[in-house]
């Protein structure tokens, strides 16, 4: 008898469902060993030696795995092909090496618990790489000794034993109070622009040209003032197209999905957290039962940085695109697509279905719910990912104008986007991407125009608009910026923000963004303060580039810990004088943001009329509150259904648009359906 070691049972089960009866495999039942829960467990003063205990139920689940070990014949270590994995074979080995002697033992690693993937392992095992061995010690040391040395720093420093700081988690913290504060800081600096309504002579077919460029340079209409010029010198003007350019645009498929792009796109399309997409995806990996194959897994590994794809796969795939979509929406070679994650680790393939034959609606009824809308996700994602790109054709016409045979220096220009080729669109049907500003007036359906043709005028439309600051993070764009910034890997991420959460450091707001807690000011604004080495982000990103060098056998362990110890000790000093002579600091609430100016003139007193923000969302104010009280909801339009205010206004499910007459207009909107998500 052989014996498999994997981590869980439900990846155990699906092993024993097709290896012949020479094979047992169990269950390690993740990590069975770890550094103490109680004490740190590092020996700093001997080289960073860890000191390792039996996780609650670790040892009885080695007792059980050593008597197994002991009657079989050779053991294979079949744990998750990562850092996290090899780390878990190496401490089960620890474990049980008394009763090994004279036993062949291998490691092995597949993507995919699939016949065929495990087969091909067994034919090449290898030994355990102490290299990733050392990285994942690396990092846990890493994190132990900041966690459990700077916490109690920070029990001193502000109220609350419950805190806790950690060497990504506070950077990542770090990110959403930097953005908040951006927010919460930003002056709007207004600006216009300016459109005219135009149609062909005697034509009921309307449509609209924006300015884009004065005296040959763009159009960059600051004030009121500035617009009024040129609405005058534009009174009684002719209009007349000028020039007409037709361009081809491509929009490329995405490539399959890594661990972050699948966490975001769920984020985006499906609405979860990244803790479910995880959980969820850890399901299809390890497998389902289907009939006539026994348990198999759906989906290949769902912890990666990579974007390749074998070409068994690939060929694969293209088989399925030919079937059901037709030759024309194969590309003449299967594409390749580049890894652009700056930390992108162990070879690894993308996120993708074991088969591609098996189609989402065959699979359906051999899911839950949630497994079958992750697995489509993922299934649609891969096919157009190896499928043509989808092809737009964009008019372009520019718009001259003239007063007493005399051309001015306005150049108005308006577009139109048609399809001509859906390509990949066809799988994975994605959102129109923000029009370009060069487009001018874009995304309408253009009349047959020809150059020279005089066109009639329907006025003129100026618009005041004022810049917008930066979006509040949501756990997709977090995660998306953990990653560009390096920090963090694809086994971290819904961790961090798992963490943040139940710290209280930051709190879910409504359309699901991420903003920091007044806790969480107060914490970040010590740790920074005390630390600003240690939590920044370029020596974050640059320790994650150490460890990865650990990984590849570039630097050693103890040298990177060492490097980082002594100026850490240090600060952790200086913090700990600095938290016993100030008095707790306690929670505060996080502060208002400013009122925004809106250029109007408060009709009670004259006063300025500002934007607020209160128990039910915003609304316009007089800025000499509380001496003058005059209040109005905000108006963001006009009520497309009778031609009144459209307002904001503050509901049960959130902010939504009603017409200021209600009830006798009971027009309503959201505000998503009018402004895409950047």
């Amino acid at each position: 008898m052989k014996l498999i070691i994997v981590e869980s049972p439900a990846k155990a089960k699906a092993l024993r469902g097709f290896l012949g009866r020479e094979f047992r495999a169990v269950a390690s039942m993740g990590h069975i060993r770890d550094l103490p829960p109680k004490k740190l467990g590092v020996d700093v003063a001997h080289q960073f030696t860890p000191t390792y205990h039996y996780r609650r139920g670790g040892k009885k689940v080695a007792e059980q795995i050593k008597e197994t070990a002991a009657k079989a014949s050779a053991v294979y270590l079949a744990t998750d092909p990562d850092r996290e994995g090899e780390a878990i074979a190496w401490h089960v080995l620890q474990a049980i090496r008394p009763v090994l002697k004279g036993k062949d033992v291998y490691r092995i690693t597949f993507h995919e618990i699939t016949p065929e993937a495990v087969k091909a392992a067994l034919k090449h095992p290898s030994k355990i790489d102490m290299d990733l061995v050392n990285a994942q010690q690396a990092r846990r040391i890493l994190d132990r000794l900041v966690g459990y040395q700077v916490s109690p720093v920070l029990w001193k420093a502000v109220q609350g034993r419950g805190l806790s700081a950690g060497r990504v988690q506070t950077v990542a913290l770090r990110l959403v109070v930097e953005r908040d504060r951006t927010i919460e800081n930003y002056e709007p600096d207004e600006y216009w622009t300016l459109e005219v309504e135009l149609s062909k002579i005697d034509d009921e077919r309307h449509f609209r040209a924006r300015l884009v460029e004065i005296d040959g340079e763009e159009a960059n209409l600051k004030s009121e003032a500035e617009v009024e010029r040129i609405l005058d010198a534009l009174e009684d003007a002719d209009y007349r197209v000028c020039r007409i350019r037709q361009e081809e645009r491509t929009r490329w498929p995405y490539p399959p999905y890594t661990t972050s792009t699948l966490q975001r796109d769920a984020a985006n399309r499906l609405h979860w957290n990244a803790s479910k997409t995880m959980r969820v995806a850890q399901q299809l990996y390890e497998g389902v039962t289907l009939p006539g194959e026994g348990a198999v897994g759906l989906i290949t590994y769902m912890r990666t940085d990579s974007t390749d794809v074998a070409e068994s796969a690939q060929q694969e795939a293209r088989d399925v695109i030919d079937r059901y979509w037709g030759q024309a929406y194969l590309p003449q070679k299967p594409p390749h697509y580049r890894t652009k994650s700056k930390v992108a680790q162990e070879a690894h393939e993308a996120i993708r279905p074991t088969s591609a034959q098996r189609t989402p609606r065959d699979m359906r009824e051999h899911l839950s719910s949630d497994q079958a809308q992750l697995y489509e996700l993922i299934w649609r994602r891969f096919i157009a990912s190896q499928m043509k790109p989808a092809c737009y054709r964009v008019t372009l016409v520019d718009v001259a104008c003239a007063k007493a045979d005399a051309d001015l220096p306005y150049l108005f220009r308006a577009s139109g986007k048609e399809l001509v080729f859906p390509g990949f669109t066809r799988v994975y049907p994605v959102k129109d991407r923000p029009h370009r500003k060069e487009d001018g007036a874009a995304g309408q359906d253009l009349p047959p125009l020809s150059e020279r043709e005089p066109l009639e005028d329907h006025g003129l439309f100026p618009e005041q608009h004022f810049t917008k600051p930066p979006s509040h993070f949501t756990e997709s764009s977090l995660i998306k910026e953990l990653e560009k910034r390096g920090i963090g890997r694809p086994s971290t991420y819904a961790g961090i923000i798992r963490t943040l959460l139940k710290r209280s450091y930051v709190e879910r707001k409504r359309r699901k963004s991420l903003e920091a807690t007044g806790l969480g000011f107060v914490v970040c604004d010590f740790l920074v303060e005390q630390f600003p080495e240690l939590f920044a982000v370029g020596f974050t990103a640059g320790m994650e580039d150490d460890l990865d060098r650990i990984a590849r056998g570039d630097r050693d362990w103890v040298d990177v810990l060492d490097e980082f110890y002594e100026p850490f000790e240090e600060a952790l000093g200086k913090a700990e004088t600095t938290a016993e002579a100030k008095p707790a600091r306690k929670k505060e609430k996080k502060p208002r943001p400013k009122p925004k100016p809106t250029g109007e003139q408060c009709p009670e007193c004259g006063g300025a009329v500002v934007v607020r923000r209160g128990k039910y969302g915003r609304f316009r104010g007089c800025a000499n509150f509380p001496k003058c009280r005059w209040t109005a909801p905000v108006v963001v339009g006009a009520c497309p259904k009778c031609g009144g205010d459209l307002v904001e206004r503050k509901g049960k499910r959130g902010v939504f648009w009603g017409c200021s007459g209600y009830p006798e207009c009971k027009y309503r909107q959201s505000p998503s359906d009018a402004q895409p998500s950047d």
